[in-house]
C-alpha cells in the first residue's frame, strides 16, 4: 500500500544533509526545534519554523572552540543563550557573543596511549573517537560523555559554571562515538554509545538534585537509540544491523517489534501514532523506500509515495506530523506530511 506525502515547504541549505542523517538536530520539551548547522568554523543555529518560513539567516552563530575538530557535536541551551561543545580534551560552553563561559577538562579521546600534547589548545590528536554533550531541557544541567583517567564516564555538570555534580563510570564502553536524547518527561537522559563492530551500549540516567543514577539497558550490545515522543513513556530503537525496529518501555522492556524487513539505522516518531523508517537507503539498494508504521504496534501501514517520484535519502521525523528529507544534488531541505 502506498501512502501519499504532501510537501509542506523546501529551503536551500548547503551542507544540510547532516540535519537528516547526523546528530545536529535538537527538539525540546517546550516544542522548539532547532537545526545545529556546522558551517566552516561556526555553529549556525536555525529555528526550523523560521527557516521554513523563509528566514535563512541563523538566529545565533557560535564560533567553534577548536577549528578543525568536526566530531563530538554540540548542544544549545533552550533559550539559545549558550552552546556547549564536545571536544577531544574538554567540554566548553560558549556564549552568544563568542566568549568562553566555562571549560571542563578531561582525558584525551585520542586512541594512542600516552601520546604527547604540545600544550596548544588547538592541537588535534589522531583518531576519530569522540563523546557527546546535551543540555537538559530546563537548561540547568549539561550531560557530557567524556574520557576519564581510567575509563569513559558520563558526567553531570552545572550548566552555569561547568562544575561537576556527578560522574557515572562507563566501564564497558570503548566508544567510537555517541549521541544523547533528553526524554520528554523532563527527568531522564539517554546515552547511546557506538563501538563500531563491537556493538552498541544504551543507558538511561536521571539526576534527582543530589545524585545521578544510571541503568544499562543493552546487555546484548545491539540497540541504537533512535527517538522519543511525549505521548510515549519509553523510546524507539533499531537493532545494530537492522534486524528490527523496536518500541520499549523506559525500563527497556520491548513493547512492540517490527522485523519483516531489513531496516536502516534511521527511525522516529512522525507523530504520536506514526513511526517512519527506511530500507535500502544506506546500502544502495535498487529500491530504497520510506515506510510508515503504527507507533504502538509497529505494524507496517505502507510505503511513502512522493509527488515528484522516489526520495532515496534518509529521513528526520519531527514528531509534529511532519518529517524532513534532503536532496544532495539541489542542496534542498524539504518538509513533508501525509496527504
Amino acid at each position: 500500500m502506498s501512502i501519499h506525502a504532501r510537501l509542506l515547504g523546501s529551503v536551500r541549505l548547503p551542507g544540510g544533509r547532516a540535519l537528516v542523517d547526523g546528530n545536529v538536530y535538537e527538539s525540546r520539551r517546550d516544542g522548539s526545534r532547532r537545526a545545529l548547522h556546522f558551517h566552516g568554523d561556526d555553529l549556525e543555529v536555525h529555528d526550523l519554523e523560521d527557516l521554513f518560513a523563509g528566514e535563512t539567516a541563523p538566529e545565533t552563530v557560535f564560533p567553534m572552540p577548536w577549528p578543525g575538530w568536526d566530531r563530538g557535536g554540540a548542544s544549545v541551551s533552550p533559550g539559545g543563550t549558550f552552546a556547549v561543545f564536545s571536544g577531544q580534551r574538554a567540554v566548553r560552553a560558549v556564549g552568544a557573543d563568542g566568549a568562553t563561559l566555562w571549560e571542563y577538562r578531561h582525558s584525551c579521546w585520542g586512541p594512542e596511549l600516552d601520546h604527547e600534547h604540545t600544550g596548544d589548545e588547538q592541537q588535534l590528536c589522531e583518531g576519530y573517537e569522540h563523546g557527546s554533550v546535551r543540555v537538559s531541557d530546563d537548561g540547568l544541567l549539561v550531560w557530557a560523555h567524556v574520557m576519564g583517567d581510567e575509563c569513559e564516564m558520563w558526567a553531570v555538570l552545572d550548566a552555569r559554571d561547568g562544575r561537576e555534580l556527578a560522574r557515572l563510570p562507563l566501564d564497558d564502553s570503548f566508544a567510537a562515538g555517541s549521541h544523547q536524547l533528553s526524554h520528554p518527561d523532563g527527568v531522564h537522559m539517554g546515552l547511546c554509545v557506538g563501538m563500531g563492530q563491537d556493538g552498541v551500549l544504551l543507558y538511561w540516567a536521571r539526576w534527582d538534585g543530589e545524585r545521578a543514577t544510571v541503568r544499562d539497558l543493552d546487555e546484548s550490545l545491539d540497540r541504537i537509540l533512535m527517538d522519543v515522543h511525549p505521548a510515549h513513556e519509553g523510546f524507539l530503537t533499531v537493532e545494530h544491523y537492522g534486524a528490527d525496529v523496536s518500541l520499549h518501555a523506559l525500563d527497556g522492556t520491548v513493547v512492540a517489534e517490527q522485523s519483516e524487513l531489513a531496516w536502516d539505522y534511521t527511525a522516529g516518531f512522525v507523530d504520536a501514532g506514526t513511526v517512519i523508517a527506511t530500507t535500502g537507503v544506506l546500502y544502495g539498494d535498487e529500491d530504497p523506500r520510506h515506510w510508515l508504521l503504527a507507533a504502538r504496534t509497529l505494524e507496517i501501514r505502507g510505503s511513502v509515495a512522493y509527488p515528484g517520484g522516489p526520495v532515496d535519502g534518509l529521513v528526520r521525523p519531527l514528531g509534529d506530523g511532519s518529517w524532513l528529507t534532503y536532496d544532495e544534488k539541489n542542496e534542498t531541505l524539504s518538509r513533508w506530511t501525509v496527504r
